[in-house]
């Protein structure tokens, strides 16, 4: 058996400090490592090959150190692959969706790395594919599929890819006759199409030079780019601008919006040169979305106070604020996440104590009732299809134990039919495994809930490893949901585990609320009571914790390394937002005016710098010691840039008095979401669970045979 090397066997590269000094609000700031950002970082994104040769030479002796700091788990990576992929049902496919004489799906064929897309006959027959990411992914070292929509008539596909990972989608248009793409190119989008009802045009979002979604064009087939009609044009730099049908199919919704206000236009489909229609003039801190119906729109929002979101309805002739009328008023509590329109029924999506649930309302009686389930953590989405007049709508429920299953639900006779199981081909026993949910009590005393997975007849004496997962911004809750990939880590003793901290909305808005701007830091604080709540519990000891996080999860790794490091054996950061105070200064780069009010501001406010300032993982690297630390990022990601983990891990390296090692891994042909292939992917979480597995000294264990 191949041995780890000792810690610090191997010499990590040192990178150059290079004097940098900025003034803000009259406070210094040193930054030895800003040269690690591309001055030509808009242009890396097009052209990777573009990247400054010191820093691409920098960022390549960083991975060798960090192939040469993993080498001796390369046996175990493999192995851990093939168990991933053997969970896998290769020649796997969705449940078709029905929209009028077809029903269109997705599918992969036995070995495929990307998806198909293809349609039946409603009532099914052979699969007529019109996309093979396969074939379209040849010769390229990234793709990704963006948006894909099929014409009203049928007759034409529009779709979109990315083959940079840097996030911009090249539309084209493909002819379901001939299988092949019309002369129509439209580049430097956002990979979202709305057809006309005519099929003769299509509205999309063009990125700017800083890649922010700011203008809505329209292309009329047959015609050049250059000669595309621009519709609507966003002033805000702060505001992204996004499209979608909606629920009826009448209009082209134009979506703009920060984190905390929003607005919409309505563009008619049927008069598509029409000026776009404002429904609501966009008020601070007042968010907003829509459905329509009839002569109807149906709203959920924020308005009036009501922080857990209520839903109105509104004359669609008439649809301003003094207009709205409350038809599900708020419950503070009960956190409306969503809705759908149908022609006679509305879903909603609710959360409730860190728990999801689907009700749904008959709109002619106004009687209501919910859809049950059992377990004590799960995840649970719900999803309305193509087609509007019909009662049939499709949820997709799972939990830690129990893979994925989608049903079709009859919103009138309350039937519930089992569409899809997920199979796992190399098996899987629901019953071998555990899920429970426990309750960390904050500093402040608030109840953090944190969801677990572990194999039967753990025994709670502290000395199992386990993984700690958490992410807490945006108003994102991490789903108690069914991973096949985590039981390669289960299945070695391991426990794991979600954190649902503050900052998402597990609890509700007031629980996102928590944990933004000024109280960001309750976000960290949680995450480490959940951590010592586990080790309370005895699942685990501290520094047998790994620690893992990727995006705004990232920086949440950066900032417990630096406030609780002591609790945790390993840190995996994947693409993290760990430079905040740079970034937040920077105007130029594509989220930073969007993300003001997630943050803060602080070129126009000295209180939100020296809010961010206080916990910016970048910038309270201190002089201690610190756990073994992985860092992942993408060359071409246009949300957390490379030189962000760049940074990060060089200061660390820099300024710490013991611990590590700090590893740093540069995927140099992807973005944000890592490698595009789904087998691919699997190469880079074995990566992160080889480096969990060595964090607690079992890189080299056999796995446990538990069965």
């Amino acid at each position: 058996m191949t041995q780890s090397p000792p810690r610090d066997a191997l010499t990590p590269p040192a990178a150059p400090r290079r004097p940098h000094a900025f003034t803000t609000h009259g406070i210094t700031l040193n930054d030895d490592y800003a040269w690690l950002k591309d001055p030509n970082w808009q242009d890396v994104l097009r052209d990777p090959s573009l990247l400054d040769p010191d820093i691409r030479s920098y960022l390549e002796a960083e991975n060798s150190y960090t192939d040469g700091l993993l080498g001796h788990t390369g046996a175990l990576q493999k192995k851990l692959v093939a168990e991933m992929r053997g969970r896998i049902k290769e020649d796997d496919s969705s449940v078709p969706l029905p929209d009028g004489p077809y029903a269109y799906l997705r599918k992969y064929r036995e070995g495929g790395q990307h998806p198909l897309y293809g349609r039946t006959p409603r009532d099914g027959d052979e699969v007529d594919v019109i996309l093979d990411g396969d074939e379209l992914a040849k010769g390229t070292e990234y793709f990704q599929f963006g948006g894909r929509r099929h014409s009203l008539d049928h007759k034409l596909e529009a779709w979109s890819a990315d083959t940079a990972g840097s996030e911009y989608y090249t539309i084209r248009v493909r002819d379901w006759a001939t299988k092949q793409d019309l002369p129509d190119v439209v580049e430097e989008t956002d990979g979202g199409v709305v057809w006309t009802l005519d099929s003769r045009a299509f509205f999309y979002v063009k990125l700017d030079d800083n890649h922010r979604p700011m203008q809505v064009w329209k292309h009329t087939l047959g015609t050049a780019q250059a000669d595309d009609v621009l519709v609507f044009q966003e002033q805000d730099a702060g505001w992204f601008t996004h499209i979608h049908e909606s629920s009826s199919g009448r209009f082209c919704v134009i979506a703009g919006g920060d984190h905390e206000t929003s607005e919409q236009r309505l563009i008619d489909l049927a008069a598509p040169d029409a000026e776009p229609r404002l429904v609501a003039a966009r008020e601070p801190g007042v968010q907003y979305s829509l459905a329509d119906r009839g002569d109807e729109l149906f709203i959920l929002t924020n308005a009036d106070d009501a922080i857990d979101f209520k839903i109105v309805t509104a004359p669609l002739a008439a649809p301003t604020r003094d207009n709205w009328r409350d038809l599900i008023p708020h419950r503070e509590g009960i956190y409306i996440i969503d809705f759908d329109l149908f022609a006679g029924h509305m879903m909603r999506l609710e959360r409730a104590n860190a728990l999801p649930s689907v009700t749904i309302r008959d709109l002619a009686t106004g009687s209501e009732h919910a859809i049950a389930f059992d377990e004590a953590a799960y995840s649970l989405s719900a999803s309305g299809g193509y087609e509007f007049d019909t009662t049939n709508m499709r949820f997709s429920y799972s939990s830690m134990t129990t893979p994925s299953e989608v049903y079709d639900y009859d919103m009138a006779t309350r039937a519930r039919v089992l569409r899809k199981r997920q199979e796992i081909p190399s098996g899987h026993n629901p019953a071998d495994y555990v899920t429970t949910r426990i309750m960390a009590k904050a500093d402040d005393g608030a109840e953090v809930p944190v969801s677990l997975l572990h194999r039967k007849g753990l025994k709670l004496d502290g000395a199992a490893p386990l993984l700690l997962y958490g992410y807490g911004s945006y108003g994102h809750a991490m789903p108690a949901g069914f991973s096949a990939n985590a039981l390669s880590l289960v299945d070695r003793g391991f426990v794991y585990a979600i954190a649902h901290i503050r900052g998402g909305a597990d609890k509700g808005w007031g629980w996102y609320l928590d944990g933004k701007r000024d109280k960001k830091t309750n976000s960290f604080d949680d995450f480490a009571a959940c951590a010592r709540a586990l080790i309370a519990a005895r699942y685990t000891s501290a520094k047998r914790i790994v620690a893992h996080g990727g995006s705004a999860g990232g920086m949440l790794m950066g900032a417990v390394a630096n406030r609780a490091g002591e609790l945790f054996a390993g840190i995996v950061a994947e693409v993290p937002f760990v430079d905040v105070l740079n970034t937040m200064l920077d105007d130029t780069l594509p989220l930073t005016p969007p993300e003001w009010p997630e943050w803060g501001n602080p070129i126009k406010s000295e209180a939100d710098f020296k809010t961010i300032l206080s916990y910016s993982p970048y910038d309270n690297v201190a002089a201690k010691d610190y756990p073994a630390i992985l860092a992942m990022g993408g060359l071409t990601d246009p949300r957390v840039t490379y030189w962000e983990p760049a940074k990060w891990v060089a200061r660390l390296r820099a300024s710490m008095t013991g611990g590590g090692p700090v590893a740093l891994r540069i995927n140099m042909g992807a973005g944000h979401g890592g490698a595009s292939g789904r087998f691919s992917r699997l190469d880079e979480v074995a990566i992160v669970y080889a480096f969990a597995l060595w964090a607690v000294g079992l890189a080299d264990a056999p796995r446990e045979n538990v069965a």
